[in-house]
């Protein structure tokens, strides 16, 4: 005599901390939310240019914000969160480029990425002498 068919629940997967679980999540995240760092950046740069446009009285207050302890703490977080979002492309820039062949071989990943971060490096050094040789 057979058994009737039993009808079982469908396994629904819990997904609260789905994230948390896996450590390539936690860099996933991270590198997700540093893409936030990025627009704060972005609209704190365009909220300084509209003031810049707006006359000396705008620009004196918005360079009083920047320069206030909150300002401060807000860059440093941003630089951290940059750094974070930087770290992340770089390493992902190997992953996502078309193979490079030199000498019938192709290019270590690992040169790539340090790659990207030279020339970030490099650039981020320009602007720096620039910036201190043509400051008043």
């Amino acid at each position: 005599m057979s058994q009737p068919n039993k009808v079982r629940p469908p396994y629904i997967r819990p997904m609260k901390g789905w994230w948390q679980r896996n450590s390539f999540f936690k860099a996933y995240m991270a590198r997700e939310l540093s893409s936030f760092a990025v627009m704060a950046y972005a609209i704190l740069v365009t909220v300084g240019l509209v003031s810049l446009s707006q006359g000396p009285e705008q620009w004196d207050s918005f360079v009083r914000a920047i320069k206030s302890p909150l300002g401060i703490a807000l860059h440093v977080v941003i630089l951290v969160s940059m750094i974070v979002h930087a770290k992340s492309w770089f390493e992902i820039m190997p992953k996502t480029m078309a193979p490079i062949i030199a000498n019938g071989k192709p290019v270590p990943a690992a040169l790539i990425t340090r790659s990207g971060w030279a020339a970030s490096l490099a650039v981020t050094a320009l602007v720096m002498v620039l910036v201190w040789v043509l400051a008043p």
